[in-house]
């Protein structure tokens, strides 16, 4: 739902500001410069909220509240007023009229954002609607964990990734760095004394600018009772001790909706690498082959007709590898794509082992895969 938001200000430089405060929120702002362009916005467009100045020229704020508040159409919008210092104690007189909220001239814009936040659900603008950020852009990870031990596992665990891994160990160190620099993604420990890991949840939740972080649980496998309660506190995730860190890297991923193709498939020249990595959890297997159709049609759409899957960094060979091998070249076909294979010595020993992959031709090396898909691209060309 997109909020309209009206401010009523003789002072264009105070729409400008109010204007500006919202810009990255999804809501749309309308502007009216005094009591009686602001009742006629007001029952043109019936705003969520309206900011309200208390001295204007024509018609002020009192009498604007009063007759916005008198009509039956839109005497439940909420309003903030907006006040210079001397006029504070003004507002609280009339506040009996119907006021949700006052804020005193001049304000922070953070401020502003935090009260408004308190009346409507703002929510953040996504920087790119369109696409998920990548698994290789950076990212701001909050651990909330009392034992050091823990936190370091976590920054060891994923140190290969572009994220910056931030531990603190009380409520009140999170709080002061949510305020400071909003993360990405929130795990806190639910072993924090005197339930503080509750309340850091529902503070989180009615801040403005973390009310839509992603928040993990982090629980002793055993401890099915606080599980539970977090799961019905609405916690984004439950990741239980000891901590499985491939999972741990798999779930955060995709709580903060990050385009993970990239790990498995890159345009190269004019071909389309599909790479596997060194070892392949059923979770990677899954991963690979929810991109693989849409990243196959999507390189023929751009006009390239060649794939190297490139295997060679497996260190053993299984089934569910086999499995979406086959799926891989099952989609070339039906794509009429050229495709070629390349591993390293080991794994095509291996595959010589299993009936279905025994007759499968591999290559050394990239560029030669890339040399003879070449070739066999400028046969079927002649040929056609």
């Amino acid at each position: 739902m997109r909020y309209k938001i009206l401010t009523v200000d003789d002072s264009k430089t105070v729409r400008i500001i109010v204007r500006k405060a919202f810009k990255s929120y999804d809501c749309d702002i309308l502007e009216a410069g005094n009591g009686v362009e602001g009742l006629a916005m007001a029952a043109k467009e019936n705003p969520d909220l309206i900011l309200l100045d208390v001295t204007m020229p024509v018609m002020d704020g009192v009498e604007m509240l009063t007759k916005l508040k008198a009509d039956p159409a839109l005497k439940g919008i909420p309003v903030m007023m907006l006040t210079a210092e001397g006029g504070k104690d003004n507002v609280l007189k009339i506040a009996k009229i119907g006021v949700r909220d006052y804020i005193v001239k001049p304000f922070k814009e953070d401020v502003l954002i935090e009260k408004a936040g308190r009346i409507i659900d703002l929510k953040p603008l996504s920087e790119t609607p369109a696409k998920a950020k990548s698994i290789f852009d950076p990212a701001d990870i909050l651990i909330v964990e009392d034992k050091p031990a823990i936190i370091q596992q976590i920054q060891e665990g994923l140190k290969h990734t572009p994220w910056k891994i931030h531990g603190v160990a009380t409520q009140g160190e999170a709080i002061d760095f949510c305020t400071r620099t909003p993360p990405d993604l929130i795990v806190v420990s639910l072993s924090l004394p005197e339930d503080s890991a509750f309340t850091l949840f529902r503070l989180v939740r009615t801040n403005v600018k973390t009310k839509y972080t992603p928040v993990f649980a982090l629980v002793v496998k055993t401890e099915t009772g606080q599980q539970q309660q977090a799961q019905t506190l609405g916690f984004s995730a439950i990741v239980t001790k000891p901590i499985d860190l491939t999972e741990l890297e798999t779930k955060m991923a995709k709580a903060m909706n990050l385009d993970t193709s990239q790990r498995y498939y890159a345009i190269e020249g004019d071909s389309l690498i599909m790479r596997l990595p060194e070892n392949c959890s059923p979770a990677v297997i899954a991963e690979a082959a929810t991109y693989l159709k849409p990243k196959f049609a999507e390189a023929v759409d751009a006009g390239h007709n060649k794939v190297v899957i490139d295997i060679h960094q497996l260190k053993s060979l299984h089934m569910g590898i086999i499995k979406l091998l086959f799926q891989a070249m099952q989609t070339c076909r039906e794509l009429a794509m050229h495709f070629a294979l390349v591993a390293n010595p080991q794994i095509i020993t291996e595959c010589k082992g299993f009936e279905d992959t025994r007759g499968w031709t591999f290559y050394d090396s990239l560029d030669e895969a890339k040399a003879n898909l070449g070739k066999a691209s400028a046969l079927a060309g002649v040929s056609s």
